[in-house]
């Protein structure tokens, strides 16, 4: 760690762009697992939500940023927009297989 201050910020940018990096990587493996799902679920004629798994993993991933000192709010909205992405993806890929 160094004690100029613009040598530091550059320091924290960097691993912050390392970590947006692998969120990004992170996010995209969780997808292409989810559209695994969303494939199985139209196939077998499942619905495109489930709200309990929903809920349970809510609870989940509060109770998770807590532990880890991240506000849980904020993980909550998090996992809310991801959830919503792949509920919006499974309804696509039920749409699509319903066609003939």
């Amino acid at each position: 760690m160094t004690a100029d201050p613009q040598e530091r910020l550059e320091e924290l940018r960097r691993a912050i762009d390392n970590f947006d990096a692998a969120l990004v990587h992170i996010l995209a493996e969780r997808f292409r697992c989810t559209q695994a799902v969303g494939r199985l679920k139209a196939k077998h004629g499942m619905p495109p939500a489930d709200p309990a798994r929903e809920q349970s993993q809510v609870r989940r991933l509060r109770e998770l940023a807590d532990e880890a000192g991240l506000d849980p709010a904020f993980a909550e909205a998090f996992l809310n927009f991801v959830i919503s992405e792949v509920i919006r993806n499974h309804e696509k890929v039920r749409g699509s297989t319903a066609r003939p």
